[in-house]
Formats: structure tokens, C-alpha cells, sequence
């Protein structure tokens, strides 16, 4: 992690430590950055930068610096306007961009934002080049040269490639959904015009919740990260099933037709499942990250899959499963990668894969992961001061070698840094909810009695 960017992209506070001139110098460097690589390639074309946006208010102020930067450098600004994450991905590994640019803060509140960046191949940005990108916001570097006259890019309206993306997506349903009825909860954010045209198109009868964005409303009580709001939708309803995503729809959390969560790691087992019966699973792997449940290897044991474990973060799954080829990969939250389809999580793709298995096995959610006993878990975020100096106190450290021992093979405990916020995460799974919250503030109390909590 750098200064400005995190696992996933610039993110902060709207207008306070990521502002409009930050963007402006990011649109800037990209610009001139693409422009001299496509000239040490040899080739007399501009370099052509797509850009998306969710629904968040500063939306527009950021998408219109980042575009005022990179056609100040040279460089062609494409504007796709309010669509998802993976479509951004989609946009520039099909269609040739140099560049791909989502203006989000994923399921973090209205007056975040952030920016995050993928290369020609659709994939999150290298770190060589963020590291470029930061040394030039702190002044590190030259400013990249202003270009002039005819050399002057310009911005494009294109919506088309979100269009295209929606088609895409609609190729990969290959059953129909006639006869389902579908919740869909799009969180005020960037799949409110899209899932519900591919669910329809696909034949189901859709209904949908947080599809009234306002600017300010994205995230709030709807979405994955208020995954009430969707069973309670689809209990009222008589919904067969219900997915719910977070802002920019990289996310996907289901609903079984009870009002269950189902989380990402139960589709990581129903989808792993299905993909070892038909031997389309290589090497029987899937990549998790260190947050996934206990009862998810417990599972994957009883089935024959075996598992690989990164950092917390869609990033590093997918760096993972290129190195290893692996098809199936994702996290808890509900990042989820199929990467036959796509290099990135994409809510509404893991919905359609959802029910591919669903309608091909001729079963319900609720049936189809029974088999996996998902552990109590309890998760406290403690904000500090330095996370590092939290995470490395030496106390803290014993505190969790000591539930470590207690637990023994009946559980586990993680304590990780934020790779966003100045949060140490405190995580404890055990046989019963009652354990987790003990070991949790075990070792809570410690990073505060020590000083590193902030008030």
C-alpha cells in the first residue's frame, strides 16, 4: 500500500483528502504516461482512457477533472457515466483501451469516493505504476508537459460500451429464467440500469429494491452491506432468490427463498461443487482469502477441493489464479471471480452463475448449500492510531497467541490490518457465538488498555 492508494484504488472523503485537483494531477500523469508508451511502441495513436462512475455525488466532479487531466496531456477521455466496476474491466480488455478508470468507493457511504485503475488487460493496476502515479502527486517527479493545438485530446460519449457490456452478460445465461421470480437489491448504486434489463432479458420475473439513486442514497440501508433490507424483500415478496450488490456492483451476496444470507464463501462452495461434478474445476482449486469461514475448508475437505489463501483484497485472488491457473477464486464479502468471464469480481456475473447451477441441478439456494456448516464469526474493527504499531505490539501479539492455544483446531483467530481505513480488524470463529465475542475483546481490550485505540 502507498500513501494515496490502498488494495483498492485512491479512496477517501469527497473534497477533503481526495479532492478534485488530486484527480485532476491523476488524470494528468495517466495522459502523458499512456501517450509516451504508445510513442515508445512505435505507434502514431493516441492513448484512449475509459472512465466510469457510480452514483455518488462527487461522481461528476471527479469524472470531469480525471477527464480534464488526461485530455490536457494528450490523451482520449471515454465516458461510459454511471455503470459497474467489472464493466469498466470488461471495457478496456475487448475493446483495446490503454487505460481503464472506476470513480468509486464501493459500499463505503455517499461522501466517499474513490478512484481505481486497471490496465490494458482489464486487471487492477500494477504496483510499479501506482507507485509512478504517487511520486507524481507528491511533486517527486516532473509535471507531465501540457499538450497544445491539434495534440489536444478530447472526451467521448460512450455509453455504447456499457450497452455492450449488458450484452455480454446476457450471452453467458444459457438457460432461461422463465418461471423464477428474482429480487434484486442494487444498493442506490451503478447496477440499477443494468441487472434488472439482464434478468428481464434472460427471462425472469424481476423484482427490484435500491433502484432510486439520489446521489447521497447509495449504500444506505440497501445493499450487500444491508443485506436485511433483501430478506426482508424477498420473504414479502414469495421470491424464489434474491442477490444483492454494493456500489459499483463488483460484490454478491444471495438470499435463499427462506430469507437466509448466503454469503461469498457459501457460493465459493455451491459453485466449486458444481464445477468439480462436471471436471471443469482445474487442479480441484479455489483461491480464498485469509478472511474466509472455517466451515467453508471444512466443506471443500469433504468434497475434494483443495484451497490456496491470499491477503484480503479481490486483487490478490485474482493474481493468484492467474499464477495458477485456477478457475474459481473470491472472498467472503462477495467478491467472486470466474476467470474464464472476467479479471475482476462482478456482482452481476456471479448472480447468473448462481443460477446456471441452480436450474441445471434442478434445486433451491437453501438446498444446494446445506452441506456447508458456516461457523460463528465475530468481527470488531478497532480505529487506531498507527495500525502498524497496533498489529506489532507486543502484547497484542500474545493476547493472540493465547486464544490461538485455546482454540486449537475448533477455530481460529485473524487480526489483520485495513488495507483502507486505520482499522486493525479483530476476527475469532469458534464453535459458538458466545466464544467469538469472548476472544474478540480479549484482545480488543489490549489494543485499547495500550493506548492505540482513537476515540
Amino acid at each position: 500500500m502507498g500513501k494515496y492508494f490502498g488494495t483498492d484504488g485512491f479512496r477517501g472523503e469527497a473534497n477533503e483528502n481526495l479532492t478534485a485537483e488530486h484527480a485532476f494531477a491523476v488524470g494528468r500523469f495517466l495522459g502523458w504516461y499512456f501517450n509516451e508508451k504508445k510513442k515508445k511502441e512505435g505507434s502514431a495513436e493516441r492513448a484512449r482512457i475509459v472512465i466510469g462512475k457510480d452514483t455518488r455525488r462527487s461522481g461528476y466532479m471527479f469524472e470531469y477533472a480525471l477527464s480534464g487531466g488526461i485530455v490536457s496531456s494528450g490523451a482520449d477521455a471515454y465516458l461510459l457515466h454511471v455503470t459497474t466496476t467489472p464493466s469498466v474491466a470488461f471495457v478496456v480488455r475487448s475493446e483495446g483501451f490503454d487505460c481503464g478508470i472506476m470513480i468509486s468507493a464501493s459500499h463505503n457511504p455517499f461522501y466517499d469516493n474513490g478512484i481505481k485503475l486497471f490496465n490494458g488487460a482489464g486487471e487492477k493496476m500494477d504496483e510499479e505504476t501506482i507507485a509512478r502515479i504517487e511520486d507524481y502527486l507528491d511533486g517527486k517527479t516532473e509535471k507531465a508537459p501540457y499538450a497544445t493545438r491539434e495534440n489536444i485530446g478530447r472526451t467521448v460519449d460512450y455509453v455504447a460500451g456499457r450497452n455492450r457490456y449488458i450484452g455480454y452478460l446476457i450471452s453467458l445465461g444459457i438457460y432461461s429464467f422463465k418461471g423464477w421470480k428474482v429480487g434484486l437489491d442494487c444498493a442506490n448504486g451503478s447496477s440499477w440500469n443494468i441487472a434488472k434489463s439482464v434478468f428481464d432479458a434472460l427471462g425472469a420475473t424481476t423484482f427490484i429494491t435500491g433502484a432510486e439513486p439520489d446521489g447521497t442514497n447509495i449504500n444506505r440501508g440497501v445493499g450487500s452491506t444491508h443485506i436485511e433490507n433483501l430478506q426482508k424483500f424477498v420473504v414479502e415478496k414469495g421470491l424464489d432468490i434474491g442477490f444483492a450488490y454494493d456500489g459499483d456492483a463488483d460484490r454478491c451476496l444471495c438470499v435463499d427463498e427462506k430469507g437466509n444470507l448466503v454469503d461469498g464463501d457459501q457460493i465459493i462452495y455451491l459453485y466449486a461443487r458444481y464445477m468439480k461434478e462436471r471436471g471443469k474445476l482445474f487442479g480441484d482449486t479455489v483461491v480464498t482469502t485469509v478472511m474466509s469461514n472455517f466451515g467453508l475448508y471444512k466443506a471443500l475437505d469433504e468434497i475434494g477441493v483443495k484451497y490456496e489463501k491470499t491477503k484480503v483484497g479481490d486483487k490478490y485472488v485474482y493474481e493468484r489464479m492467474s499464477e495458477g491457473g485456477f478457475a474459481l477464486g473470491g472472498e467472503q464479502s462477495g467478491h467472486i471471480i470466474f476467470s474464464k468471464y472476467a479479471c475482476t469480481g462482478d456482482g452481476i456475473l456471479t448472480s447468473l452463475k448462481v443460477m446456471q447451477a441452480l436450474i441445471d441441478k434442478k434445486t433451491t439456494l437453501s438446498k444446494i448449500v446445506e452441506p456447508m456448516t458456516v461457523y460463528p464469526q465475530v468481527l470488531k474493527n478497532v480505529r487506531v492510531k498507527d495500525k502498524a504499531a497496533a498489529r506489532g505490539d507486543s502484547e497484542v501479539i500474545f493476547s493472540i497467541a493465547q486464544v490461538e492455544q485455546a482454540l486449537g483446531d475448533t477455530g481460529r483467530i485473524l487480526v489483520r490490518e485495513s488495507g483502507t481505513e486505520p482499522l486493525v480488524r479483530v476476527m475469532v470463529e469458534a464453535e459458538s457465538k458466545e466464544l467469538c465475542e469472548k476472544y474478540v475483546q480479549s484482545v480488543v481490550d489490549v489494543i485499547i488498555k495500550n493506548g492505540h485505540k482513537v476515540d
